[in-house]
């Protein structure tokens, strides 16, 4: 029996009956009581903004959320599928923050940016396919959603002639690269201190020449 089993197994155990057929229930130390897939997850975004994708391991991770040291496998696989779910959750939000632009694809290029900037941890790790596995559907699925917003975004941004695949790649460069430097601290002071102000000319340049 797994360590993750074990718990489990005195977590039950752990159930007394009282007086009247009141229960208490003495929850054994590391147990969570709510979404344990949740609180995995929510610690692996805050490891990847302390030390990156690659400064922890699966167990450092349980210590860190508080959990049996075998919980994340049990929910994840491996290292390699806590990742491709934090992608996953990315790609996602992303997704979600492209919509809000609508047809704008200047306000898609910003919502870019203010994705990437709010999300560091979950930006570092969307784009690195050697780290995940990159064949999950739900990966796969969200990547998609994602892709979709931005390339509608363009298409009722410019003529059909110029909304070539040459087109999207360089508008996904930019917005890309611009969040990419400004996380990693690259940018000139003159930029200032708002990643959205500063990031909104140079998609403009972009579009408009």
């Amino acid at each position: 029996m797994t360590s993750y089993a074990v718990t489990v197994a005195r977590y039950l155990v752990s159930v007394k009956f009282k007086s009247r057929g009141v229960i208490t229930i003495n929850a054994p130390r590391g147990y969570h009581h709510g979404d344990l897939r949740r609180t995995i997850l929510t610690a692996a975004v805050e490891a990847i903004e302390e030390s990156g994708p690659a400064g922890w391991s699966l167990r450092e991770l349980a210590r860190r959320a508080g959990v049996s040291h075998a919980a994340p496998a049990h929910h994840f696989g491996d290292k390699a599928g806590l990742l491709t779910a934090v992608a996953t959750e990315g790609f996602g939000m992303l997704a979600d923050e492209l919509a809000t632009a609508g047809d704008d694809f200047l306000e898609a290029g910003v919502s870019y940016v203010r994705f990437a900037t709010a999300h560091p941890a979950h930006f570092e790790v969307m784009f690195q396919s050697a780290l995940l596995h990159a064949d999950d559907p739900e990966l796969t699925a969200a990547e998609g959603r994602a892709a979709k917003a931005l390339e509608d975004g363009l298409r009722n941004a410019v003529p059909a002639e110029r909304a070539s695949g040459d087109m999207r790649l360089a508008a996904w460069s930019i917005a890309h690269g611009f969040a990419a430097l400004w996380i990693s601290g690259a940018l000139p002071e003159r930029v200032g201190g708002d990643a959205v102000a500063a990031a909104r000319p140079v998609l403009e340049k972009l579009l408009r020449g």
